[in-house]
């Protein structure tokens, strides 16, 4: 339990900085859906998802990689297996915006901005130093530094909002009483092109603060160090292609499987705006999975095989049980949450519970995802996202052109709840953990007639009042959770030893 208190702190640092910024860049979200066109707004959900295949491309496995080795039991030395990692995902980074910056106009007119080829390598260089300091972040991570992870994070993070403000709000209105002072940089004609050049400002920014992480690295090339990360990391690459794919791909694909251009680019915003009330999910299993790949390797490294199953089982049972009381906060207060969006967006919100569900699968798949990075058989985690992969690009393509983006949310939660069934029982065969299904599955059927509840029973109308109702049953969940697990509140404070 001791080893899973520290999880939970960390998990909890790590995800300041991700749920306090995903949730600084969701309340863009209104920002950018009252100001811009649904169309204007396709665009930049369409260039983020493929920034955000780029990213994983560019990252090719080797963060996963630099926990393992610099924990394995043949290379003693971690700083050359940091340095080796450094020097191959720079390498990469700088080969990748080359060709990007070159490739520009044909880039982007394919991403249906064809007047501005500057949004493509403006996104192209922030990929590429978001790729390369990846590594210094997971180095920060190694060394067990989450509060210097979590300030640069947020300092990054909080440049890119400040700057959203200045060029989306401040300059328009600068541009309309005194334009004489903002003339010589701003043109209010480039749009939503600020949003790509905040997000590029601020990837730099970090590249800088990270400096000393970046020279504390004697940059050092081992080839034959580098040859065995690849080896180990390649199907982490295709895993990570495929699952990102699994997030994106409906984005991409959409305006393909669309025949109205202007139809499909509105739909593709609407889309994107509410996956965006969704992402509470999103931020938890990316918090989550922040403390737990070094954790699993440590915890490999330093117990006995006992002590380390039962802490990957309570790991997922208490997964599980937070996952779910998300879940059910979104859903219970969607109608406060909805107005992140801009009304003109409220016909996509029957995306939202779908897509929660769906992430949640993902983040359970991601728990389950332990046995094969501890066993070195990381191929299969490359086979489960290829299937899902397959799923989702089937699912997309039978039923999009029928039923539009309400079909890309239906196969999201098709690819995840895929992935983690059939991993669950390879995973049981190949390297049985003994997750407590029974409770796990306790807690869903629990979860499930409280969403029942609270959506369809508490349906007055009365806005505050099913507000209030929903609160008492969220609590309720919770204090079951306590009587189920005999937690108090005292279990959870670590002791201070003197």
């Amino acid at each position: 339990m001791a080893s899973v208190k520290s999880l939970a702190k960390d998990t909890a640092i790590y995800g300041m900085s991700s749920i306090v910024g995903r949730f600084l860049n969701w309340c863009l979200v209104p920002i950018y859906t009252n100001v811009f066109a649904a169309a204007e707004y396709g665009v930049v959900t369409l260039i983020y998802s493929i920034v955000a295949l780029a990213l994983i491309i560019l990252t090719y496995g080797m963060e996963t990689g630099f926990f393992r080795f610099a924990n394995h039991e043949r290379w003693k030395d971690p700083m050359q297996v940091y340095s080796t990692t450094l020097v191959s995902i720079g390498v990469s980074s700088i080969v990748f915006i080359i060709a990007a910056c070159i490739l520009s106009p044909e880039l982007a007119r394919w991403m249906e901005c064809g007047a501005h080829p500057s949004f493509v390598w403006m996104m192209a260089i922030a990929v590429g130093v978001d790729a390369y300091t990846s590594i210094p972040f997971a180095y920060l991570r190694y060394k067990k530094r989450p509060l210097r992870f979590a300030a640069l994070r947020l300092i990054g993070i909080g440049l890119n909002i400040g700057l959203n403000l200045f060029f989306i709000l401040l300059c328009p209105w600068l541009w309309k009483v005194a334009p004489a002072w903002i003339g010589w940089f701003y043109n209010p004609t480039f749009g939503i092109g600020y949003i790509f050049l905040a997000n590029l400002i601020s990837s730099l920014t970090t590249l800088l603060l990270l400096y000393p992480e970046i020279v504390v690295a004697r940059l050092t090339f081992c080839f034959k160090l580098w040859k065995e990360m690849i080896v180990y990391s390649y199907p982490l690459l295709i895993l990570g292609i495929a699952g990102i794919m699994n997030q994106t791909i409906d984005k991409i694909l959409y305006p393909l499987l669309v025949p109205d251009k202007v139809e499909a680019m509105t739909g593709l915003g609407i889309y994107g705006a509410n996956y965006k009330i969704a992402i509470v999910m999103v931020m938890f299993i990316q918090a989550f999975r922040f403390a737990y790949e070094p954790f699993i390797f440590a915890q490999n490294k330093e117990s006995g095989s006992g002590d380390k199953n039962q802490a990957y089982r309570d790991a997922m049972k208490y997964f599980v049980i937070f996952a779910l009381l998300i879940f059910l906060g979104v859903m219970y207060y969607l109608p406060v949450l909805k107005y992140f969006i801009s009304p003109h967006y409220f016909s996509g919100l029957k995306v939202v519970p779908i897509i929660m569900i769906a992430e949640l699968c993902f983040g359970i798949f991601f728990n389950l995802s332990l046995w094969y990075k501890l066993t070195d058989k990381t191929i299969w985690g490359m086979w489960f996202s290829l299937m899902g992969l397959g799923v989702t690009l089937l699912l997309n393509i039978l039923f999009v052109p029928t039923f539009g983006y309400i079909a890309c949310a239906w196969a999201a939660l098709g690819c995840y709840g895929t992935m983690m069934i059939v991993s669950y029982f390879v995973g049981k065969a190949k390297h049985p953990i003994g997750y407590d299904i029974k409770r796990v599955g306790f807690y869903s059927i629990v979860a499930a007639a409280f969403y029942v509840v609270g959506i369809y029973a508490i349906a007055t109308p009365y806005a505050s009042l099913n507000l209030s109702l929903r609160t008492i049953l969220l609590i309720a969940y919770i204090m079951l959770v306590f009587k189920v697990e005999r937690l108090n509140l005292r279990s959870l404070v670590p002791h201070r030893h003197h």
